[in-house]
């Protein structure tokens, strides 16, 4: 397999999946995982992380430790489609640490965040700063995350239900 003009092979794409669920994991306990000395281990994540496959290391927080949160999907639609638009909006989402995911879609909506409020009054006030900033917004859905269901990495190194490689 190829990604980034980099060729992996099955321990490769193998400690990327265990870095994905495991990544405070020892080295010496993943070069064992995948069958590897150390050096060789160590060396292959390197060559993954300067290649840019591997970007960094996160922790996952529980939200439910910081009390009570209000989870918000919000479908996004601009007035206006022109480069400077799509840059002007980017750059307000950045700026705004309550707005901790955006994807920019192609189709009928142009934008998903995931936003995070104390609660759904003051996500409400967040919503009526971001559109008095004069962003072009033309229209906006909410959705409120009722429960998670699935949080899991992307499974990169596999495709469809069966398992298989890519």
């Amino acid at each position: 397999m190829k990604t980034n003009g980099v060729k992996l092979d099955e321990r490769d794409l193998r400690i990327i999946e265990i870095l994905q669920r495991e990544g405070r994991l020892s080295k010496s306990e993943l070069a064992r995982r995948v069958n590897l000395s150390s050096t060789p281990c160590w060396e292959r994540l390197r060559h993954l992380e300067d290649a840019g496959i591997i970007e960094g290391y996160e922790a996952r927080v529980s939200l439910k430790a910081f009390g009570p949160l209000t989870q918000v999907v919000v479908t996004v639609e601009l007035e206006s489609h022109l480069p400077e638009d799509f840059a002007r909006f980017e750059a307000a989402v950045r700026a705004h640490p309550e707005i901790f995911e955006c994807d920019s879609l192609g189709g009928g909506i142009d934008y998903v965040l995931r936003v995070l409020a104390r609660d759904l009054e003051s996500y409400q006030a967040f919503m009526d700063r971001l559109l008095a900033a004069g962003l072009g917004i033309r229209r906006y859905f909410t959705y409120v995350v009722t429960k998670p269901v699935k949080r899991e990495p992307p499974p990169v190194t596999r495709l469809g239900g069966g398992g298989e490689r890519l």
